[in-house]
């Protein structure tokens, strides 16, 4: 397997040596010791800082889409109405997802390049009356942010479960679990927190937890159990030890850090970046100012190039970004600064890479 010196991928992103090494500690039983739930507890703990929410927050062991069918199974029945705001691949595809599990799907779609006007979902939530309403923070494939208190407000209007999507965006830009009124709010491990692919967590307020324990959904991704799973020291499956010492490792870093110093990072990557790229002449997407993510900068692939080959060109030079989904499969190009890759340094090489890759042809 090759690996390349300038991984600029959107995740899953490099993971630092701190991390690593928490991986490869022999640990004993997550069902048996003590101090695993301490562990379990201290992540929860940060977690809860880093989302600014009261609201218990379950760490499963699975990667981050874990999160998004835990949720969706442990609140929806049937015939359940769902809402679903979409501004990309991730948003459309949860309202597939719910309609997979037999709820009534309606969505709200705007544009790839775009993000979620509140009125038109307002005026959808008052005539539908969903159960849930979902949404995601920063769609990865576009390079989007959506703004979510206004959509928090509009559920609580109709009485409407929040299921919020940050798996991208966490760690790396505010997240105000309780001041957005998100009751259900996934998170990943192999973005901003800079984990492996192993872990997935769901932030679950008070109105979540009744709606979970009206559905009574019961399965090996099932969120029921887990609210009493630690205090009972009875959890509904071995956990990943390896991988709590790592988030708990990831975590400390972060809040060490200071969240506002971590987020003004972010956006000074993401500046860099698409500076650099607007000096090339690679135009970006979205081309409407203010909505892009700090985590992730989505640019078109430049005139004459095929993704395949631009992507190759790159690799043979030691960098590696992502391509993208959907619609924008093969037309866009993502380049990852969330987590460890938020960083200058590693940024700039990137781009000194891609500039040099286009002048070749070029020449």
């Amino acid at each position: 397997m090759e690996t390349y010196p300038i991984p600029l991928v959107p995740g899953p992103v490099a993971i630092p040596a701190a991390v690593r090494a928490a991986y490869q500690t022999d640990y004993g039983s997550s069902d048996l010791e003590e101090e695993f739930f301490a562990l379990y507890q201290q992540c929860e703990q940060g977690l809860q800082q880093i989302l600014a929410t009261r609201n218990d927050i379950v760490i499963l062991s699975g990667e981050g889409m874990l999160a998004l069918w835990a949720a969706l199974k442990s609140v929806i029945r049937p015939g359940d109405r769902v809402l679903a705001v979409a501004t990309g691949v991730f948003g459309y595809g949860i309202g597939e997802m719910a309609q997979a599990l037999g709820a009534e799907v309606e969505t709200v779609g705007f544009g790839y390049d775009d993000v979620a006007d509140a009125e038109q979902v307002r005026a959808a939530a008052r005539r539908f009356r969903p159960r849930l309403v979902t949404a995601v923070h920063c769609e990865t494939p576009s390079g989007t942010l959506n703004p979510l208190a206004e959509l928090g407000a509009i559920c609580r209007e109709v009485g409407a479960l929040f299921y919020v999507d940050f798996v991208a965006s966490a760690g790396g830009t505010p997240v105000l679990v309780d001041e957005w009124q998100i009751d259900l709010g996934l998170l990943g491990s192999q973005k901003v927190l800079s984990l492996m692919p192993d872990l997935s967590m769901v932030s679950i307020s008070p109105r979540g937890w009744e709606a979970i324990d009206e559905t009574g959904y019961a399965g090996y991704d099932a969120l029921k159990p887990w609210r009493t799973a630690i205090e009972a020291r009875y959890m509904p499956y071995t956990h990943n030890w390896q991988a709590m010492a790592g988030l708990r490792v990831a975590i400390d870093g972060l809040l060490a850090e200071g969240l506002e110093q971590a987020y003004a990072r972010h956006e000074a990557a993401a500046a860099l970046c698409r500076r650099r790229l607007g000096e090339m002449g690679v135009a970006l997407l979205p081309k409407r100012e203010g909505i892009a993510s700090p985590t992730v900068t989505a640019a078109l692939v430049p005139e004459g190039w095929a993704w395949r080959d631009l992507d190759r060109a790159l690799r043979a030079q030691g960098m590696v970004v992502g391509g993208s989904y959907g619609p924008l499969a093969d037309k866009v190009f993502r380049v990852g600064h969330m987590g460890s890759q938020a960083n200058l340094d590693l940024v700039q090489r990137g781009m000194d890479v891609l500039q040099g890759v286009l002048a070749a042809v070029k020449a």
